[in-house]
């Protein structure tokens, strides 16, 4: 479907034409007039509305023009399966090798989203979206990234965190992406998070407190309590005296070959083939396949 609509001045016939196109295909596709998003500036794909107050949000906040991929309204997914999970430079790296340098959050203050493969591609393709239009230097996702890990870094309030989105919206060019809100700042980032479970153990790493140790008090091999020793030598029921992060590997695995880029690398060992049967890499030895085979 055309959208060069969505860029000339809201007051041409060309937007007017293009905004009653456009929910004309909303409707055909998703087959509702009441719960559809809005993908206006302010909303951003975030609310839910009928076709009339859509209408008016376009109009007068004007419609997201990073939102080139209609996924809410009836576009196919495969629309934007490539863009999203091909997201490597020429040399190889990740162009969003940042996230892991530059943020700095606990998972758990966005839940268990980032399980779902796709809410993480749809993240990453939100990345590909300048933070203002004609921008080079920073992404939505890069500036979110770096303004949440200010946050984080300061110990910034939600509600402090939220003003200072309002006034970077507010100093920047207009059609810009940042967030209005720390709720909206969530969203964006929640699937960059991954799962993770806390386990309680053993002082001296003799046994994990789970299976058929899960309500045990004491370890079964050393004898030593469960619980945390307070500075009156009392025993703090019910807080673990050590308690060890497992990061289940699967969902990073999904994560991972979600790159097709990466994916090859990933797979890079078991396909090769020696062209001219020396060893030119450790993958060629007999010890490589031996293990592999076992």
């Amino acid at each position: 479907m055309d959208k060069s609509w969505m860029h000339p001045d809201r007051r041409s016939k060309a937007y007017e034409f293009g905004v009653e196109a456009f929910l004309n295909f909303v409707v055909e596709n998703l087959l509702t007039t009441t719960h559809i998003r809005c993908p206006c500036v302010k909303c951003v794909n975030l609310k839910l509305f009928g076709v009339g107050i859509i209408r008016d949000h376009v109009y007068f906040n004007g419609v997201d023009q990073s939102y080139k991929n209609w996924i809410f309204h009836g576009e196919p997914w495969e629309a934007t399966t490539n863009a999203s999970r091909n997201i490597e430079e020429d040399d190889g790296h990740s162009r969003y090798s940042f996230v892991s340098e530059e943020i700095d959050m606990d998972d758990n203050d966005f839940g268990d989203f980032g399980s779902d493969p796709y809410e993480f591609a749809n993240v990453i393709g939100d990345g590909d979206q300048p933070v203002y239009p004609g921008c080079r230097k920073y992404t939505k996702l890069s500036a979110l990234v770096k303004l949440y890990n200010l946050k984080a870094k300061h110990g910034m309030s939600d509600v402090c965190f939220t003003e200072l989105l309002i006034l970077q919206g507010d100093l920047l060019p207009e059609g810009n992406t940042i967030p209005t809100s720390m709720y909206e700042a969530k969203k964006t980032l929640c699937a960059l998070g991954l799962s993770y479970e806390k386990m309680h153990a053993c002082p001296n790493d003799c046994i994990l407190y789970r299976k058929e140790y899960e309500d045990s008090t004491n370890c079964p091999t050393c004898g030593i309590s469960r619980w945390k020793e307070g500075k009156d030598s009392i025993l703090k029921e019910g807080v673990p005296a050590k308690v060890v992060w497992y990061f289940p590997p699967i969902p990073r695995f999904k994560r991972m070959f979600q790159s097709h880029e990466t994916a090859k690398s990933l797979t890079w060992h078991a396909a090769r083939k020696s062209i001219d049967g020396q060893m030119s890499h450790p993958a060629d030895s007999p010890s490589w396949k031996l293990l592999d085979d076992k």
